[in-house]
């Protein structure tokens, strides 16, 4: 069976993969020049960062599993996380309940109200309780006015400015459950896991098994057209670096482009669908990375409180992983997930780090631009779904109205948030779901989730 393939990232990696592990040829075409999307790599200080920082929870099976299967296991390395939270010009360290017991700025019965809150929500399985009501109505409720505007508030408008009171408190549920997994039995801090050689190369030793196999992957090659006929998809029309578009015939298609871009692709496909694809919006990421003289903080990760900061978190990498890695050099991460309509959104890198300059300073009074060696700038425009209430309804199917065509993007990762790890799954998921259709026999199931999966549409 031929299968195309639209997308080099993580689900359309995993799902070439494992058809070609069943003897089909599935032909991967990538727009970008890079596999991994969002988890895709450059160059600092002689070693590889991702464009977007990453890193692994031990909930995180599919992910984890892969790269064993690729053995790349001896590389994964899961070290202590240093997690951060800036309030009122101080950072507070955020990772143990001894951390939130010493968080001056709620009271000591705020402070005891939101460990319990989140020790329920830890504990909590069935999140379906959670989909119909926001998760700032939930958390004003349960946690009180004061926690949602000191702690979570901020965060969410972070991740989801002007919607972000429209946000489902089942998606905040599993952004807490899946905290637990990370912390060894009996351990109150976290791990978080990451690959010695970056998660670029996870991709790359997975490319190199799809081809090893008789698969293809092609990068920098767009696809302009899914070719339909008779109800049926049956090629992809792509551009090459020269000449005219080229049709290529195929069995089976599996798109994993945002939902905003996959009709632009088909044009055949029915209205009501287009209608539910178009429910959920996207939010971009734009990143500032800066290489640094000097440490800007002890923090690994730090949450940003209050709505004067322009960003909305601060992830400064080598406090993770070592900077031996990167020439000594230190690694920070500027954060900041906005809508295409924000001013910040078409800023130049330039002025971008200009209006961040004077909150670093906030961060650190010591701070001096003199510091930064050189930065970089990344932005990803469907880098993170809005998730609302009721949000299951608004799912498509991966099976698509066309047949023989498939579907599968972050809009359909729920109630997890998305990522490599969910993206994997996703990706297995489908191609599993594509051996089913066409009369594959399929053994076994995919390892068991850290929390309860959607139910399949």
């Amino acid at each position: 069976m031929k299968v195309g393939i639209i997308g080099a990232g993580a689900a359309g990696l995993a799902a070439a993969y494992d058809l070609v592990k069943k003897g089909h040829h599935p032909t991967v075409y990538e727009a970008g020049p890079k596999l991994g999307g969002q988890a895709s790599t450059f160059d600092v200080g002689g070693g590889r960062l991702e464009r977007g920082y990453h890193h692994l929870f031990k909930s995180d099976i599919y992910m984890v599993d892969l790269i064993h299967e690729l053995g790349l296991g001896d590389k994964l390395a899961w070290i202590e996380s240093k997690v951060g939270f800036f309030h009122g010009g101080k950072i507070y360290n955020f990772v143990t309940p001894m951390d939130l017991l010493r968080f001056k700025p709620l009271s000591l019965v705020n402070r005891i109200r939101l460990g319990l809150v989140t020790l329920y929500l830890q504990r909590t399985k069935n999140w379906k309780k959670f989909e119909k009501v926001t998760a700032r109505d939930w958390i004003v409720k349960w946690a009180g006015r004061k926690n949602y505007d000191v702690v979570w508030g901020p965060l969410l408008r972070g991740k989801f400015g002007s919607s972000a009171e429209e946000v489902s408190m089942a998606w905040f549920w599993g952004k807490i459950y899946l905290r637990v997994a990370s912390r060894d039995k009996g351990m109150q801090k976290e791990k978080l896991g990451y690959p010695m050689g970056s998660f670029g190369e996870v991709f790359e030793v997975l490319a190199d098994r799809i081809r090893e196999k008789g698969g293809e992957i092609h990068l920098s090659t767009p696809v302009t057209r899914v070719v339909v006929e008779d109800g049926r998809a049956t090629g992809l029309e792509v551009k090459g670096s020269s000449g005219p578009p080229e049709i290529h015939n195929f069995d089976v298609i599996i798109s994993t482009t945002p939902s905003y871009i996959f009709p632009r692709l088909v044009p055949e496909l029915p209205d009501d669908y287009v209608d539910l694809l178009g429910q959920v919006k996207y939010h971009a990421a734009i990143l500032i990375v800066m290489v640094l003289k000097q440490p800007l903080s002890h923090i690994y990760w730090m949450n940003i409180s209050g709505y004067d900061t322009p960003f909305l978190a601060i992830i400064e990498h080598t406090n993770f992983v070592d900077r031996s890695h990167y020439g000594g050099k230190h690694i920070v991460y500027l954060s900041n997930y906005l809508s295409k309509e924000s001013p910040m959104y078409s800023m130049k890198k330039e002025e971008l780090l200009a209006e961040y300059i004077p909150h670093l300073k906030k961060i650190n009074p010591a701070f001096d631009q003199s510091w930064i060696e050189e930065y970089y700038y990344h932005r990803e425009e469907a880098a993170q779904p809005i998730v609302t209430t009721n949000y299951s309804e608004k799912i498509p199917d991966y099976r698509t109205p066309i047949q023989s065509l498939y579907l599968a993007n972050t809009t359909q990762i729920y109630p997890e948030d998305r990522g490599t790890n969910y993206s994997v799954r996703l990706g297995r998921k489908v191609a599993r779901l594509v051996l089913g259709d066409y009369g594959h026999r399929v053994q076994g199931e995919l390892p068991r989730p850290a929390i309860p999966l959607t139910p399949e549409r």
